[in-house]
C-alpha cells in the first residue's frame, strides 16, 4: 500500500524518513519475534499415510516434529511444546514452531503434504435491514415463520463478543438444539453464564499469536472471548443481533437495530488481537467451528493472496464447504485500486461494500458564503455557532497534491498557528478521528477532513472529538484553494443529524477492494455487494467509539465502515436462507444471493463507483447488490459440489502434491469434467477468457441449473449485446416439470473483434414468476 501511495504522490522524498523509520521498526520487531530463529508453520498432513504403529494422529504428528528437532536447547527440553494446534475436522495437520531448516526437512518427509509459514491477517474495518427490504410487511412473515424453521448457528471469527449487549438478548428464543457441540470457554471477565440461547458458543485462540508476539498483555486485552476491541461485537450483531429499539450513536441513526437474521444463533471465535490475526489461530477456529456444528462462517479479515495450495484459509474453508458450511469473507479495503481483492477462492462468498440510503449530513460554509456538503457524527459540548465565521487554515503546499504537512500527523501542528482556528486536514496515513485529536491538542476548534484522489467523493462519517466535517475530493480542493489564497479565510461548520432516502444508493464504496481475480480470471470476484458504509451495530463497553485510548466516551452502539461490515450482512442473509432451505448446499445459497442481486440504484440507473462517480463494473460490484427477500426464493440455482470444486483446482496447474492438500476427506482425483477450462465451473457468473492465441475465436461454456421454484416452470433466456463477440445460448427455453430437476445449457462466444478491455453484460433466465441473472464477462488476453 505504501508503494501504491508513493506512486500517486510525487513527493516521495518527504515520506522517505518516515518509511525508513517504519522499516527499522519492522526489522526490530522481526528480531524480537524470531530471536530463537523459530516461527510458526502450518503443516498439512495426509491422514491416510499414518503408519500402523501409531494409534492416533497426535502421536504421529509429535513423532514427525521430533524427527526434525533432534538438537534441542535446555530451554526446549524443559518446555517441549513445539506443537501449537492439531487440526482434524476441516482439514488435517498441525501448527508448530520450527526453524527454516527444520521446516524444509519436514516438508520432504512421507505423509507431509505442505508446510506453509504463518500468515498475519488484518480486520477489514440500524438501517441496513430496512434498506435491504427486511422490514417490509412480507419480510415480517419471513421472520415469523422462522420459529418452525431449521435452527442455524453462525460462527463469527473476529475479536470476540461483548455478551452484555442488548443485541444478544435471548428472550423468546427456543432451547439450544441438541445437535450443537460448541462450548462456552471461560476466562478473564467471561463466565459460562455469559452464553445463552443467542450466544451459544464462545472460544478463544491465541497460541499462534503468542508464539509470534509474546504473551498477551491482559492490561490491554482479555485473554478470553470478551471483546475489548468492538469489531467482533459489531459484526456478530450485524449477523444475528436481536431487535433493540431506540438504538443510536449520540442520537444519530436512531431506530430499531437488528441483525440480518435475528432468530439465528451466534458462536464467537476470538482469533484477532491487538497485534493482528494469525493464520494458525484462524485455522484452528475454522476447524473447531466445523466440529462444533456451525452452518455459516463469517470471516471479516484478510491477508493478501497466495496460490490456492499455499493459502491456508482457502484450504480450511474448502474443508468447511465439504462439510456443508457456507463461508462468507470480506473482499478487503484496498479499493479503488484494481486487483486488490483477498479471499478469492470460488467456494468462498467474497463480499464488497456499498453505501445505503442513510447519511449523516453536515455543512461547511466559507467566508465567501459558499457552502459545501459533507458528513459528520460529532456530538459534543464544543459546538460551533452556525452563524459565526472562524479562522480557517491549511498547511499543505498546494490544493491538488497532499504532502506530509497537510495530513495533520501527531506532533506536526504548531499551537501558535492553530489555536482558535478550523484546520483543514487531508485524509490518509493516520486514522481519520486521530487527526481531529491532533488538531484539538494543538488548540484547534474544528476540522475539515478532505478526501484525496484515493477516496474520491466517498464520504465516511466519524464520531470526532471536536466539531469536524468530512468532504469529498472536489469540494476539498476548492476549500483548500480558498484557504491558501485568501488572507483572512474563514469558515463555519454545521452538523445536521440523520437523513434517509439519500439518492443515488447503493453506491460502490471507494475503499471496497476490486477485481479482477488474477488467480483465476474465469471466476468473477467479488461475488456481490452488501451495505458496508456507516453501519450501526452493537459495541463493546470497553472502547470509545473512536477506538482512541484517550477518548473516554462509551456507547452501546457504534457506526463503522468497511467490508468487515458488509461480510456479516451476507452471512446473516445466508443464515436466513439456510433456515428456510436446510438441504441447500453452500453453492446453492451463494447462487441464490448472486442471481437475485440487482445492478441498479434507487434512481433506476446503473450502480456507480464512489471513487469516480462513474458506472461500476462487475469487477467492482460482482453480481450486484444483495436482495434478501428475492434470494430466499430464487427460482433456479447453480449448484456445485465438492468434487466439481476439486475439478476446478485440477485446471489450475497444481501438481499432484499440491492438489493433495484438498483431498483430506476422500481420495479425490481429477476426472477432467471441466474440459480443462475453469470457465466451465458451474458458477453463477459466466466468464469467457480468450487466450493469447488469436486463432481461438470460438468458446463454448456449459452451465446446469436446478429448479427450486414451482414444479412446472418455463424459463426463456435473454443476453445483452457485446461489441467484441456474438453470444448464442442453446437451448433458448428451459422447461421444468418437477422440483429439483436439473437442466443444462451452453453459451457460445464467437469473437467479432478482439477488444483491448473486458466487456461486461448479463444473461437472464425469466419465467412468469422469477428472474435469474448471471453477469457475463468476455476477456481477450493480449496476443503474445
Amino acid at each position: 500500500m505504501l508503494s501504491t501511495m508513493a506512486s500517486k504522490n510525487p513527493l516521495q522524498k518527504c515520506f522517505l524518513f518516515i518509511i525508513l523509520i517504519s522499516i527499522n521498526l519492522i526489522f526490530l520487531q522481526a528480531e524480537t519475534i524470531q530471536i530463537s530463529n523459530k516461527k510458526t508453520y502450518v503443516i498439512h498432513m495426509d491422514k491416510s499415510a499414518m503408519p500402523l504403529p501409531y494409534t492416533n494422529h497426535q502421536q504421529w504428528y509429535s513423532s514427525k516434529i521430533n524427527s526434525v528437532t533432534q538438537h534441542k536447547s535446555q530451554e526446549e527440553e524443559e518446555d517441549n511444546n513445539r506443537i501449537l494446534y492439531t487440526y482434524q475436522t476441516a482439514f488435517h495437520g498441525l501448527a508448530a514452531q520450527l526453524t527454516k531448516e527444520e521446516a524444509e526437512k519436514l516438508e520432504e518427509q512421507d505423509g507431509v503434504v505442505a508446510v506453509i509459514p504463518e500468515t498475519r491477517y488484518e480486520l477489514h474495518t440500524t438501517r441496513s435491514p430496512t434498506f435491504l427490504g427486511l422490514e417490509r410487511q412480507e419480510s415480517e412473515r419471513v421472520w415469523a415463520e422462522r420459529v418452525t424453521d431449521h435452527d442455524v448457528v453462525v460462527g463469527v471469527l473476529d475479536t470476540g463478543i461483548w455478551p452484555e449487549s442488548e443485541s444478544f438478548n435471548d428472550t423468546g428464543m427456543s432451547p439450544v438444539p441438541s445437535t450443537w457441540r460448541g462450548a462456552c470457554e471461560t476466562g478473564k471477565r467471561f463466565l459460562k453464564s455469559n452464553c445463552n440461547r443467542k450466544i451459544v458458543g464462545a472460544r478463544v485462540f491465541y497460541r499462534g499469536y503468542e508464539a509470534a508476539t509474546g504473551k498477551i498483555d491482559e492490561e490491554l486485552e482479555y485473554r478470553s472471548p470478551r471483546d475489548r476491541d468492538g469489531h467482533g461485537t459489531h459484526t456478530a450483531a450485524t449477523v444475528a443481533g436481536s431487535s433493540v429499539k431506540g438504538a443510536n450513536l449520540f442520537g444519530f441513526a436512531y431506530g430499531t437495530a437488528r441483525g440480518m437474521d435475528p432468530k439465528a444463533r451466534v458462536a464467537a471465535y476470538k482469533v484477532c488481537w491487538v497485534g493482528g490475526c494469525f493464520s494458525s489461530d484462524i485455522l484452528s477456529a475454522v476447524d473447531q467451528a466445523v466440529a462444533d456444528g456451525v452452518q455459516v462462517l463469517s470471516i471479516s479479515l484478510g491477508g493478501g493472496i497466495s496460490t490456492y495450495s499455499r493459502d491456508s484459509l482457502s484450504i480450511a474453508t474448502f474443508g468447511a464447504m465439504e462439510m456443508g458450511v457456507f463461508v462468507s469473507c470480506s473482499a478487503g479495503n484496498g479499493g479503488p485500486d484494481p486487483i486488490s481483492l483477498t479471499n478469492v477462492s470460488p467456494w468462498i462468498t467474497t463480499v464488497g461494500a456499498s453505501t445505503m440510503d442513510r447519511d449523516f449530513p453536515a455543512m461547511v460554509k466559507l467566508g465567501t458564503m459558499r457552502s459545501f456538503k459533507g458528513v459528520s457524527l460529532y456530538k459534543g459540548r464544543e459546538a460551533l455557532s452556525r452563524n459565526k465565521q472562524y479562522p480557517l487554515v491549511y498547511f499543505g503546499r498546494n490544493a491538488t497534491s497532499p504532502d506530509p504537512t497537510s495530513f495533520c500527523l501527531d506532533g506536526a501542528l504548531d499551537r501558535r498557528h492553530v489555536a482558535g482556528k478550523i484546520v483543514i486536514c487531508d485524509r490518509g496515513i493516520t486514522p481519520r478521528v486521530q487527526k481531529g485529536q491532533v488538531v484539538k491538542r494543538a488548540g484547534g476548534i474544528g476540522m475539515i477532513l478532505t478526501n484525496t484522489a484515493t477516496n474520491g467523493e466517498e464520504l465516511v462519517a466519524d464520531s470526532h472529538l471536536l466539531p469536524a466535517v468530512a468532504v469529498g475530493e472536489k469540494e476539498g480542493k476548492m476549500i483548500k484553494q480558498y484557504a491558501m489564497t485568501s488572507k483572512r479565510a474563514t469558515a463555519s461548520l454545521e452538523i445536521l443529524g440523520t437523513r434517509i432516502g439519500i439518492k443515488p444508493s447503493p453506491v460502490v464504496a471507494a475503499f471496497s477492494s476490486r477485481g479482477p481475480n488474477f488467480l483465476s480470471l474465469e471466476i468473477l470476484k467479488p461475488d456481490l455487494l452488501a451495505p458496508g458504509v456507516n453501519i450501526l451495530a452493537a459495541w463493546t463497553g470497553d472502547m470509545a467509539p473512536s477506538s482512541l485510548s484517550s477518548d473516554q466516551r462509551r456507547v452501546k452502539f457504534n457506526i463503522l465502515s468497511g467490508t468487515s461490515m458488509s461480510c456479516p450482512h451476507v452471512s446473516g442473509v445466508a443464515a436466513l436462507i439456510k433456515s428456510r432451505h436446510p438441504d441447500w448446499s453452500p453453492a446453492a445459497i451463494k447462487s441464490a444471493l448472486m442471481t437475485t442481486a440487482y445492478v441498479h440504484d434507487n434512481t433506476l440507473k446503473p450502480l456507480t463507483d464512489a471513487s469516480a462517480a462513474t458506472p461500476s463494473s462487475p469487477y467492482d460490484h460482482g453480481a450486484g447488490h444483495i436482495d434478501p427477500l428475492k434470494a430466499i426464493d430464487p427460482g433456479l440455482v447453480y449448484d456445485i459440489g465438492p468434487q466439481e470444486y476439486f475439478e476446478f483446482l485440477c485446471t489450475q496447474d497444481l501438481s499432484p502434491a499440491q492438489l493433495k492438500v484438498f483431498t483430506k476427506h476422500s481420495n479425490r482425483s481429477c476426472k477432467h469434467t471441466l474440459a480443462k477450462n475453469p470457465g466451465n465451473l458451474n458458477y453463477p457468473a459466466i466468464s469467457a477468457l480468450f487466450p493469447e492465441n488469436t486463432n481461438v475465436k470460438v468458446m463454448t461454456l456449459r452451465r446446469t441449473v436446478t429448479n427450486v421454484g414451482p414444479h412446472v416452470a418455463s424459463y426463456k433466456v435473454s443476453v445483452s449485446p457485446f461489441k467484441g463477440a456474438s453470444v448464442t445460448v442453446q437451448p433458448k427455453t428451459l422447461n421444468f416439470t418437477t422440483k429439483h430437476q436439473k437442466l443444462s445449457y451452453t453459451v457460445t462466444f464467437r469473437t467479432v473483434l478482439r477488444m483491448k478491455r473486458p466487456e461486461f453484460g448479463g444473461l437472464v433466465w425469466k419465467s412468469m414468476t422469477h428472474k435469474v441473472r448471471s453477469p457475463v464477462i468476455i476477456t481477450w488476453l493480449p496476443p503474445l
